[in-house]
């Protein structure tokens, strides 16, 4: 997962593709995924495939991510989603609720509240612990038999420190690496998409 950072946001020409020009106050949402990593792609496709089916959570989807050799990147090319490298310009109107899973940035309260129904954020421990960076790392060089994922709303100035809309709990195999781990909760983390069923109530 990437090391955390503050990240500018300054103002670009990148073309944005959402097509319903109204905001929405119910599913389905106009999604805007912020990721980077193998981890992230989990949720990627979650969203993806909710968006493709009849459930009528997702009703667009669109990506935000960092560079153009990351596995976020490249999952979103091979299924047609439309890409923006951050920082991104104005989103104003353009999406509902976004959704960030090991982005690395520090998401600016102007941004934040370009989304009416807000920001969920995927994070890869039972929150308050392990808040920030590398959660994953530091559950298993601290020797936790127990950890999870947790589904947040984000907020500005400070990671993981919003509401938390949901919590799955995960006891740890003996010998387990993080690599495993890191695996296993991205998986867990990628049933987001039961969370956006509520996110309007949040």
């Amino acid at each position: 997962m990437p090391k955390h950072r503050r990240c500018g946001q300054v103002p670009g020409k990148t073309r944005l593709f959402a097509t319903r020009n109204y905001l929405s106050t119910e599913p389905p949402w106009r999604v805007l995924f912020f990721g980077t990593d193998d981890f992230a792609v989990e949720s990627l496709k979650l969203l993806s495939a909710s968006r493709d089916s009849n459930d009528r959570v997702v009703e667009s989807l669109e990506v935000v991510t960092l560079s153009n050799d990351v596995p976020v990147k490249k999952f979103a090319d091979q299924n047609k989603l439309p890409v923006h490298v951050w920082p991104l310009g104005d989103l104003q109107g353009r999406f509902d609720v976004g959704v960030v899973v090991s982005f690395g940035c520090l998401l600016r309260e102007g941004l934040i509240n370009q989304f009416p129904c807000g920001i969920l954020n995927v994070h890869p421990s039972l929150l308050p612990r392990w808040r920030g960076p590398a959660p994953v790392f530091h559950t298993i060089l601290h020797g936790d038999t127990i950890t999870g994922v947790s589904i947040m709303q984000i907020r500005p100035k400070r990671f993981d420190v919003g509401p938390i809309l949901h919590q799955e709990i995960y006891q740890v195999p003996d010998n387990f690496t993080a690599d495993q781990l890191g695996a296993t909760l991205a998986a867990k983390g990628a049933q987001l998409v039961s969370a956006l069923h509520t996110v309007s109530s949040a």
